[in-house]
């Protein structure tokens, strides 16, 4: 099957722990491990956390990271840096690598940082974590978008750095959309319908979302699919078919939040997501709705817009 996955902390995990990308025992992802995939793309975030002291310089800590595992995986692994980058991976059976970061924090409050994190190939950024950083406010801080964040969100337009506003306060949400004329993601946020989390959207937040041209990306962490925190493979399930209820077929797609959360039953890892795909079809999906949910509609956003 194709696999196309809008978030992922694994690179970061691999960073601080020193791990290999290419095979590796602890982390919920691997390379060795996504192997089976025909096609395979993965958003690998550099994840800043609300209490780096030093956000720029762990950024930094990633990027070389990063180029380490491209050195020594080239035969495995390829970061795209422009659309004709897609077309090779795949013929190549590489996967495809899409550097982003979470957490603009790593600006340090200075826009021009923004032209490195482009010079260093970065497609996307999470806007914020859980906190408020000087774009405004996080979904455990709630604010609206700063005069800073609006120069931020103009510059990025001209570098072609996408905005993402999971994790984003509501109030952030309304006031991107406002401030921006291009396509917005959500990359790991699922439907508040069915888990009031605050990091969940809402019908309006998706509907927006869906008419800008954005992607949503499902979300595996038990505490954003159920108010219980007690979550199965089947309640993405769920979420996706709330969401595909509001007509979102071609902009639904998949945001796991490999190593970056706990998992629901049902989900190991990377080599569950082939399991996740029959329980959809168990349940109806056709292989061509499966297809677009689990890689088609992220593929051709990002075909489009890089």
């Amino acid at each position: 099957m194709r696999y196309f996955d809008l978030h992922c902390d694994t690179l970061g995990e691999c960073t601080v722990k020193n791990l290999p990308l290419r095979d590796n025992k602890e982390l919920q992802l691997s390379l060795e491990r996504g192997r089976g995939f025909s096609a395979w793309f993965q958003c690998f975030a550099a994840w800043i956390p609300d209490t780096e002291s030093h956000p720029l310089e762990y950024f930094r800590r990633v990027v070389q990271r990063r180029r380490k595992e491209e050195e020594q995986n080239q035969d495995w692994l390829q970061f795209c840096s422009k659309a004709s980058d897609f077309y090779s991976t795949n013929q190549e059976k590489k996967c495809g690598g899409i550097f982003t970061v979470e957490g603009a924090s790593v600006l340090e409050g200075r826009l021009e940082t923004l032209d490195e994190l482009a010079e260093n190939d970065v497609k996307v950024i999470t806007l914020t974590w859980n906190a408020a950083n000087e774009i405004g406010g996080g979904v455990q801080e709630p604010g609206g978008l700063t005069p800073f964040g609006q120069k931020v969100l103009q510059r990025m337009e001209e570098l072609h750095i996408l905005p993402d506003v999971s994790h984003a306060s509501e109030a952030l949400f309304w006031d991107v959309l406002e401030h921006t004329q291009g396509p917005v993601l959500a990359t790991h946020s699922n439907a508040k319908s069915l888990c009031s989390h605050p990091r969940n959207l809402t019908d309006r937040q998706f509907l927006a979302l869906k008419q800008r041209g954005g992607l949503v990306g499902l979300n595996f962490y038990p505490v954003f699919l159920a108010d219980s925190g007690n979550a199965s493979a089947v309640d993405i399930l769920r979420h996706a078919e709330h969401f595909l209820s509001l007509g979102g077929e071609d902009c639904l797609a998949m945001g796991s939040d490999f190593d970056g959360a706990a998992m629901p039953e049902g989900i190991i890892g990377i080599e569950s997501i082939e399991r996740l795909a029959e329980l959809f079809a168990q349940h109806g999906y056709s292989d061509a709705l499966i297809d677009r949910i689990f890689y088609q509609n992220s593929f051709r956003f990002f075909e489009k817009y890089m």
